[in-house]
């Protein structure tokens, strides 16, 4: 099927390449991949991304995918797990849907090619973990790198799909619409401007339907878990072309990362409290039962809380995890990389407690969307962390992303190639990138202070507990920054620390606009000013002008 017929156009001299497909991913991790393995059913499919394909929120996913499987467990215990930790945000039809069709989900990874782990003696049965919030076992994972082998298994489907092309180190700039063309009706999306980080050169990427399945924006925060890709590129992408962002200031901060100066917030999965992991305080006391009757294994806002209150209370750099009561080979087992890795900065886990500290880790809110990935512009779609469906409320269940990002990444293309969009005009010619008459920069510098101030003021005012106070001295720099880093943007050619810069700078904007539209305690979002939630939920919608 030849979709992209109606808008082929040949650059003229001196003018940018143009690409035609009939869908545009952007993004290579599960949500990209799972869509772009369905949509090839129905056209031809490119897969952008920023650096090498494995190289995404999802390779880096360590517990696993929550999904009903067992006798003993149930649709509606999973279901009312993941309402009470949204903290009664969750739109509950959206829950029904995406927990409803897990055990499909996980089938259809499992012929794939994913190899989950499965129990000893028990061949055929899924070893099943439990993580925070979850009343049941139901996360199925692979070892302690689930993440990486679902990657694996997607980029090998992909990579043998004729109807898929994968285009490595290419950064999307932004996306082009009809209202940024200045053409009548409404908004429609047309595909995006995309930087070679290479040659330095921007192409023109048309396409029928364009995903965004960029990832999150943990980078946004001084201590994070996430990849130093994760600068809310899809996000702020679509924000600027016109798309609905709801509920940016419910972002997630993992309670276990571990403490350690070259350990770069290296993640110590929920799993490992799963299994029986205690929190320590610096009096080697455990702590977590006077905050929660679950102790241990409450939601992760509850426990992030809890942590982060007793290292003020104390003064310590960090709190501890202890799994030392454990037998050393079952962790050792169970927890392979965590294991091996620990032991790379002197941590035995299984002698002694690891040093560990909250950092931010998942970003619950994004671009608005329906259960099938649809947002408020035509012909773009949203799925896995840089979307807001509504499945996480104001707090994730743990292991709920992935499952997110695969259901609606399928149920997306479903639609799509059952009923497709009417085409675009004949007319419609896009034109090529225009820099003007800039230089190269000449301040490199100024972009990685701005980059490392943002993080830093994120992190010291934007960050698990919150005051209106902070948040306006937040506003006010925030601001700032973004005319500085406006003005280097359109009067030098782009790169790409500059395009990540200029993102960055607009997701913090909008986590800080959200939170002080939220005059409440709930989930996530935790401030001084107004400690109780409000009796009417309601969410927190962004929209530019």
């Amino acid at each position: 099927m030849a979709f992209m017929a109606a808008l082929l156009y040949h650059a003229g001299p001196g003018m940018s390449q143009q690409h035609n497909y009939d869908f545009l991913v952007i993004g290579s991790g599960i949500a990209g991949l799972s869509f772009a393995l369905k949509a090839a059913r129905a056209g031809n499919v490119a897969i952008i991304t920023k650096k090498k394909s494995a190289e995404s929120n999802t390779n880096y996913a360590q517990g696993g995918i929550a999904a009903v499987t067992s006798a003993e467990d149930s649709f509606e215990s999973h279901i009312q797990d993941t309402l009470n930790a949204g903290a009664g945000l969750c739109k509950e039809d959206v829950v029904r849907a995406i927990v409803s069709e897990g055990p499909a989900i996980v089938r259809d990874l499992a012929e794939i090619g994913v190899r989950f782990s499965e129990r000893e003696n028990a061949r055929g049965e899924y070893d099943l973990g439990k993580e925070g919030g979850h009343t049941k076992r139901r996360v199925l994972h692979a070892g302690d790198i689930t993440g990486r082998e679902i990657e694996r298994a997607l980029l090998a489907a992909a990579a043998a799909e004729k109807n898929i092309a994968i285009f490595e180190n290419l950064l999307a700039i932004d996306l082009i619409t009809t209202r940024k063309l200045r053409q009548p009706g409404p908004n429609r999306c047309l595909g995006a401007y995309v930087l070679d980080e290479f040659s330095g050169e921007v192409s023109v990427f048309a396409a029928r339907v364009t995903l965004l399945a960029t990832g999150g924006s943990g980078k946004v925060y001084l201590y994070t878990s996430n990849p130093d890709i994760a600068s809310g590129d899809g996000v702020a992408m679509a924000y600027r072309a016109g798309a609905s962002v709801a509920n940016m200031e419910f972002i997630q901060f993992h309670p276990t990362c571990l403490y350690h100066p070259k350990a770069k917030s290296f993640l110590i999965s929920e799993a490992v409290r799963g299994e029986g992991a205690v929190l320590l305080g610096k009096d080697g006391q455990p702590f977590m039962k006077k905050h929660h009757p679950m102790a241990d294994l409450a939601p992760r806002d509850i426990v992030a809380r809890a942590i982060d209150a007793e290292m003020k209370r104390t003064g310590a750099d960090s709190a501890f995890l202890d799994i030392t009561h454990k037998d050393a080979g079952f962790v050792q087992k169970r927890f392979p990389n965590i294991h091996a890795k620990c032991l790379e900065f002197g941590f035995d886990m299984t002698k002694t407690p690891l040093p560990i500290v909250p950092a931010a880790h998942y970003q619950c809110g994004g671009v608005v969307t329906n259960v099938d990935g649809e947002t408020d512009i035509t012909g773009l779609l949203a799925a896995g962390e840089v979307a807001c469906t509504g499945l996480h409320g104001a707090n994730r269940l743990a292991s709920n992303s992935l499952l997110e990002a695969v259901v609606v990444a399928e149920r997306a293309a479903k639609k799509l190639t059952s009923s497709p969009p009417d085409l675009p005009p004949a007319s419609y010619h896009l034109p090529s990138w225009q820099s003007g008459n800039t230089g190269d920069p000449d301040e490199l510098v100024v972009v990685t202070h701005n980059w490392d101030e943002i993080r830093r003021l994120m992190w010291d005012y934007v960050g698990i507990v919150r005051t209106d106070k902070r948040l306006l001295r937040a506003r006010a720099r925030i601001q700032n920054l973004q005319r500085e880093i406006n003005q280097f943007y359109w009067n030098y050619k782009v790169t790409p620390d500059l395009i990540e810069l200029r993102n960055l700078a607009l997701v913090a904007e909008l986590i800080i606009e959200s939170a002080l539209l939220r005059r409440e305690s709930r989930g996530l979002h935790c401030t001084l000013d107004y400690p109780h939630a409000l009796p009417a939920a309601y969410d927190t919608v962004l929209r530019k002008a």
